[in-house]
């Protein structure tokens, strides 16, 4: 019997129109944009703008671009699973509002909360889906509105986030394409370093917890630097391992886009020349889940069926990991 794999069929994107620049971030804070640029290569970011407007906007409407490009029916999706960690509310969760904007009504829905790693655990989690043989098309969707957890008075993040949403769909594959081996990890201890410690069950929302610090995301510069070019490189060379690939068989490497030093590190693990890198957060900055689907956006003219891709990500929790996949279709 032939194994059932998991491919992407699609992508749909989506990005405020609003560019905040590094220009405008210096009137802000103490900071400048050669200092910005050197530092993590981000020169623009965008910023959702609009009354309503949140996280689900952003991620209905790259599901919407996927549906019409894929000729794809609402109706005809079983299930949309959401990577974010800025859900417009607790409850419901944000992918059960995509599905009713989209029209999507006989699709599941629910949410990953894996941070910047969270649509390599969303793409895993729907390829089992399909591989079971029980579902047929899943959209992922990785989206976050940062903006709405950035300080803004904090010169260490304010410059490195922004609003985006990326979409793919997964289909069935009997050809040998789609996910080929996927590395997942975690590491909970890395929690005090990088996240948004207030309002969650231990820190629910009160007037005196308002008044203190930790409502927006905080990290530790060097520590989570450190850690992510150790793990995010590590992981994707052991997938190549794993693979028996060497840099000459990969088409792309499609990295989280965090940092273009870490992202430099990585490709060297991989022995990648720059040619093979999927590059967009100078535009986009770090939007935490949405990055790899938004470089698969930037780049899907410029893949070929049968491309040999590694993603890779690493962010708050700690999470990481890694996925091998074959690309499934020519430009069109």
């Amino acid at each position: 019997m032939t194994a059932i794999q998991a491919k992407i069929t699609g992508v749909g994107g989506y990005v405020p129109e609003y560019k905040l620049t590094n220009t405008e971030l210096e009137k802000l804070v103490e900071t400048n944009d050669e200092w910005i640029v050197q530092r993590t290569g981000i020169k623009e970011r965008r910023i959702l703008k609009g009354e309503g407007k949140a996280t689900a906007f952003m991620a209905a409407e790259a599901a919407k671009e996927l549906l019409a490009k894929t000729n794809t029916k609402p109706e005809e999706v079983d299930a949309i699973i959401v990577a974010t960690i800025t859900p417009d509310f607790p409850c419901p969760s944000t992918a059960n509002l995509v599905s009713d904007i989209i029209g999507a009504s006989n699709a599941f829905s629910f949410d990953i909360n894996a941070a910047c790693s969270g649509f390599l655990y969303a793409m895993v989690t729907g390829q089992q889906f399909i591989s079971s043989g029980a579902y047929k098309k899943i959209i992922v969707i990785g989206a976050d509105m940062m903006s709405s957890i950035v300080d803004y008075t904090d010169r260490t993040t304010c410059i490195l986030f922004g609003d985006a949403a990326g979409a793919v769909m997964l289909e069935a594959d009997t050809e040998g394409l789609g996910i080929q081996d996927h590395i997942l990890k975690a590491d909970g201890s890395g929690q005090s370093y990088l996240g948004v410690v207030n309002g969650g069950s231990r820190y629910p929302i009160t007037k005196e917890i308002l008044e203190k610090s930790g409502s927006f995301i905080h990290q530790e510069g060097s520590t989570v630097f450190k850690f992510a070019v150790t793990n995010m490189a590590d992981v994707s060379g052991e997938i190549m391992e794993r693979n028996n690939l060497t840099g000459d068989d990969i088409a792309y490497l499609v990295p989280h886009q965090a940092n273009k030093r870490i992202i430099d590190a990585t490709a060297r693990r991989m022995d990648v020349g720059d040619d093979k890198v999927m590059l967009n957060i100078q535009k986009y900055g770090n939007t935490t889940a949405a990055t790899i689907p938004l470089c698969l956006w930037d780049y899907e003219s410029k893949l070929k069926k049968g491309d040999n891709l590694v993603l890779a990500a690493f962010g708050a929790g700690f999470t990481w990991g890694s996925v091998y996949l074959k690309w499934a279709y020519d430009p069109s």
